[in-house]
């Protein structure tokens, strides 16, 4: 009886590795399994302000101090675009419940092409709000606006199209908000902030994060 336990448990474990492999072919699903065993052990409050997006909600690992009377669970998976929290929405957002979606995307999928114009990043934006608002229709949900990073600054035209676009197609739906983080990081004359920048000149030091803070706040609810 032990030995036929041990062989189901371990035929279990091997099916369980064999699905997970044939999933890793898809980008990011090695991420993405690493938040269901995060998870597994230590399971999220539900209906709490889920983040999701790219690296700089990855590297944002405090972001809970940042907001200490809200519940935030962070899901964003660094390099993420668009494409990518459409193809892991039933992953990252429905099992959560939440009671606001937060989004930082959109960057990447400028930087990685040339021919993704603006027009294909609010499309893909539009497809990802749809898809959270048909199934979550009380969920709030806001958009962060692209950010000015300065190794990025010749995509700059492109941003500020998406930003726009999105931010009024925001005040057209009902409970959604836009938070405007470029105007906040840029100095006066235009140009991003010298000093809130990792070396990378893409990603922030904390004194960026202190930016979104401000922006964000009044936008979450309780």
């Amino acid at each position: 009886m032990k030995q036929q336990k041990f062989i189901a448990i371990l035929l279990f474990l091997l099916l369980s590795f064999y699905g997970f492999a044939q999933q890793v072919q898809y980008p990011y699903a090695t991420e993405i399994h690493n938040f269901k065993v995060l998870d597994s052990i230590n399971p999220s409050t539900k209906h709490a302000i889920l983040f999701i997006g790219s690296s700089s909600f990855t590297k944002w690992t405090d972001v809970q101090d940042y907001f200490p009377n809200y519940t935030i669970i962070n899901r964003g998976f660094g390099g993420s675009c668009l494409t990518d929290l459409i193809r892991y929405v039933n992953d990252i957002v429905y099992p959560y419940h939440p009671k606001q979606v937060v989004i930082y995307c959109g960057e990447n999928d400028f930087a990685y092409s040339d021919t993704i114009t603006s027009a294909i990043v609010n499309s893909r934006f539009v497809q990802l709000f749809e898809l959270i608002r048909n199934r979550m229709p009380d969920v709030k949900i806001t958009y962060i606006s692209i950010k000015p990073s300065p190794s990025r600054w010749q995509l700059k035209d492109k941003f500020i199209a998406s930003n726009k676009f999105i931010r009024t197609f925001l005040k057209k739906q009902p409970n959604t908000s836009f938070v405007d983080v470029w105007e906040k990081m840029l100095d006066k004359k235009g140009q991003p902030l010298p000093d809130i920048f990792l070396e990378d000149q893409l990603h922030m030091k904390p004194a960026g994060y202190a930016i979104w803070q401000k922006a964000i706040k009044p936008q979450l609810i309780h």
